[in-house]
């Protein structure tokens, strides 16, 4: 089975404010990651503050997550950078440090077109020998690969995936749309938490979870429900976890998430200036959130 199968957990990487990354710390999550048996460990994502990290950095993280995984679990590594000729040196770092595939979003601070992020595509996905998926996040990137485009690309050496974000509605005819365009044994997977369980019911491959990376029991249980087509199952986990994702909607994932993680005592980690914690009122909601999933 393709490494982007299933659920793709995504946890945190701890750092202190100055951006020095504990990978002890990194060590005991991605360990939990390993124990319950996640399809994939999702390093240096966006919830993982990649983009907030130098490369120092995230070499030393991908080399603490390799270790623990040990050839366990797949370690995919987002090596998403502003210049293409930054990010080959950091697929390049993955690739040594142990990562078995890579994610690349189009990163840029100039709006891309469809040729620029192809040819930038082309250029990382060359620069090693590993599998590599898309990460379509145009929340953050401002940019969206088109179907069209994922296509072409899918077509390129090594490119084997797609992170899609989980459409509002309609999912199984948007899923049926690209699934025509690209090869079969192209992965089509998808973001966004609370809308993750419709998306593999109507097909997707692979859940690319921020919760899974905190919670990867619970998580695990919808991704092998929904993939079963359980639709009865799905929708009883969705309604546990439905406070947390209104949290996550409310507040973005990344802040809910730190602040979980020092509730359940599993790191105390640094979110990087200029974005600030969550106010201590809010964590009454976040305890009974998780406890809703205990």
């Amino acid at each position: 089975m393709s490494i982007f199968h299933g659920l793709s957990a995504f946890p945190l990487t701890p750092a202190d404010a100055a951006g020095r990354v504990d990978t002890g710390a990194l060590s005991r999550l991605v360990q939990r990651l390993v124990e319950a048996r996640v399809g994939s460990v999702g390093l240096l994502g966006s919830t993982g503050t990649y983009a907030y990290l130098s490369r120092t950095e995230r070499r030393r993280a991908v080399e603490a997550a390799a270790e623990c995984t040990g050839g366990r679990t797949p370690l995919v590594v987002g090596v998403g950078a502003l210049r293409t000729d930054a990010a080959q040196l950091l697929a390049r770092d993955a690739e040594a440090a142990g990562a078995d595939g890579l994610l690349l979003a189009p990163v840029s601070y100039t709006p891309l077109t469809e040729d620029e992020v192809f040819a930038h595509v082309a250029a990382v996905a060359g620069a090693t020998g590993l599998p590599l998926c898309l990460y379509n996040n145009p929340a953050t990137t401002h940019f969206t690969m088109t179907d069209a485009l994922v296509a072409r690309l899918a077509a390129l050496p090594r490119v084997a995936a797609v992170k899609n974000p989980a459409p509002p509605s309609d999912e199984a005819a948007r899923h049926a749309a690209l699934r025509a365009l690209v090869p079969a044994d192209f992965a089509i997977g998808y973001s966004g938490d609370w809308r993750a369980g419709a998306a593999l019911l109507a097909g997707g491959q692979a859940w690319y979870s921020v919760i899974g990376g905190l919670l990867p029991e619970p998580s695990l249980a919808l991704t092998h429900a929904a993939l079963a087509g359980e639709t009865a199952q799905v929708a009883a986990l969705e309604a546990r976890f439905a406070p947390l994702w209104a949290l996550f909607q409310e507040w973005s994932s990344l802040r809910v998430t730190h602040a979980a993680a020092r509730i359940l005592g599993l790191c105390d980690t640094a979110l990087p200036l200029p974005i600030q914690p969550l106010p201590p009122s809010l964590h009454p909601r976040i305890e009974a959130a998780l406890d809703a999933l205990a």
